[in-house]
């Protein structure tokens, strides 16, 4: 009886701070590679050179204990040699075809075979049965290899159909860019320090992750969003095998299980992009289908309101700078200013101007004011219904990431951001709705008038 317990979460946590130490922009690649290798699955990193590529193979080997290491860059006059070992000469003696396979790939814990697409078929053809079995042929027997993944690199997608079965070997295709102009900066003037270390995984625990997991539910919540997934995928000509849709749970069950969690929830499907995409630009839609349908979290901003703000403000304005006009035009403005202050010299001016502006301000009656600020009240309600839901979205949405193991923080922060730039919106828009409000409750009011309910101010477009 296995008594091996698998990897904390703490501690996996701390295995990720050194892989990431030094590596900017590279937070979802990083996760992606460790979580393959606990998963067994192996990653395509697909992006220019000098992009970490390497370096983050190199990183991975040392997460985990016994596990040797193999870097190899293939060329379309790459031997089998290189990979596999040289031929046995003593085998050859006894009439035995067999290779020295110590020291290369069918001996390594963990490998990097850049340039992965250029390697003739001879090599090609013996992958396909290491990566997908983890066993290899040699001789007229077939032995069984340490492999934990294979991390492969290339600058482009295979267009060659007969590259297909091999491409389809790396559950996630990873896209990998040279840092953005954000961290420009950062990367000139980042340090030559080293990683610091962290308490690696062994056999033992990498195998009881992988036997427990199969106990980890599916929710249902997860099961309608594959289902939609599925047709989004097919929407997009983007054929995803059978096995494929298999290898990805396996993939949400150990994001799950690694978190101490007994059940795959729906933020763990932000991993489904880098498995079903067969292309890098195909991660972008599917990824933002997570942003959008899973996560909730793409911006928005409330038209309706703002249109309804607008009309509102231009009202107001209109109202606030009508003016009651004598019958007999200026004459009447000028007798009024004489009555109120006299000559006006200097100073008196001012005052007399402000004082025949007041005067001559539009009275509106109580039933006008009262239908004014109902219409406000009305839309403000509206506005408040729209808010409460935006306010509990993004708090269940801080709750759900704080603490994540495997989301990428740039993603994580990518949401927060997102919700909080809606709320901001909104909350805007209805604090100048108050204003609004505030301004129509504050025009000159002549309780005598008698004026039916003013037309409604027009909000819609």
């Amino acid at each position: 009886m296995n008594t091996v317990a698998a990897p904390d979460p703490a501690r996996i946590q701390c295995l990720l701070a050194v892989l990431e130490h030094g590596l900017l922009e590279r937070g979802a690649a990083v996760r992606l590679c460790l979580l393959a290798a606990l998963a067994g699955e192996h990653v395509l990193l697909i992006g220019p050179p000098g992009t970490a590529k390497s370096e983050l193979a190199r990183r991975l080997h040392r997460a985990f204990d016994d596990a040797p290491y193999f870097e190899r860059l293939l060329t379309r006059f790459s031997t089998p040699e290189e990979l596999f070992g040289p031929l046995s000469l003593k085998a050859l003696e006894d009439d035995r075809y067999e290779r020295l396979t110590a020291g290369y790939l069918p001996t390594a814990g963990i490998a990097f075979l850049d340039e992965v697409f250029k390697a003739n078929s001879a090599i090609l053809n013996a992958l396909l049965t290491l990566l997908n079995e983890r066993e290899f042929d040699n001789g007229t027997g077939r032995t069984r290899t340490p492999l934990i993944s294979v991390i492969g690199a290339t600058n482009e997608v295979p267009a060659d159909d007969a590259l297909m079965a091999f491409y389809d070997r790396f559950l996630l295709r990873v896209p990998v860019a040279a840092v953005s102009d954000a961290s420009f900066a950062a990367l000139l003037t980042l340090p030559d320090d080293a990683a610091g270390s962290a308490q690696t995984i062994n056999r033992g625990e990498l195998q009881a992750l992988q036997d427990a997991r199969d106990g980890v539910v599916l929710s249902q919540e997860v099961l309608q969003h594959l289902q939609s997934l599925r047709a989004l995928a097919a929407a997009n000509g983007i054929t995803v095998s059978d096995r494929r849709w298999r290898q990805l749970v396996g993939l949400l069950r150990t994001a799950a299980l690694s978190e101490g969690r007994t059940v795959v929830d729906a933020w763990d499907l932000w991993l489904a992009p880098y498995a079903l995409a067969a292309d890098p630009a195909q991660v972008a839609p599917l990824r933002q289908w997570f942003v959008e349908q899973v996560a909730q979290a793409a911006p928005q901003e409330a038209p309706w309101l703002t249109r309804a703000v607008e009309a509102f403000e231009r009202q107001l304005e209109i109202e606030q700078s009508a003016e009651n006009e004598p019958d007999d035009g200026g004459a009447g403005k000028i007798a009024l200013a004489r009555s109120i202050g006299g000559a006006p010299e200097g100073g008196m001016l001012r005052m007399v101007t402000a004082s025949l502006e007041e005067h001559l301000r539009k009275r509106y009656s109580s039933v006008h004011l009262a239908a004014r600020l109902a219409q406000v009240d009305e839309v403000l309600a509206r506005a408040q219904l729209h808010l409460a839901p935006l306010r509990a979205q993004a708090e269940a949405t801080r709750r759900a990431v704080t603490g994540r193991l495997w989301l990428p923080p740039l993603l994580a922060d990518e949401m927060c951001r997102a919700q909080a730039q809606t709320l901001a919106i909104v909350e805007t828009l209805v604090g100048r709705l108050h204003a609004a409000r505030q301004g129509f409750a504050e025009l000159p009011l002549d309780a005598q008038l008698a004026d039916d309910a003013p037309q409604a101010v027009k909000l819609s477009a």
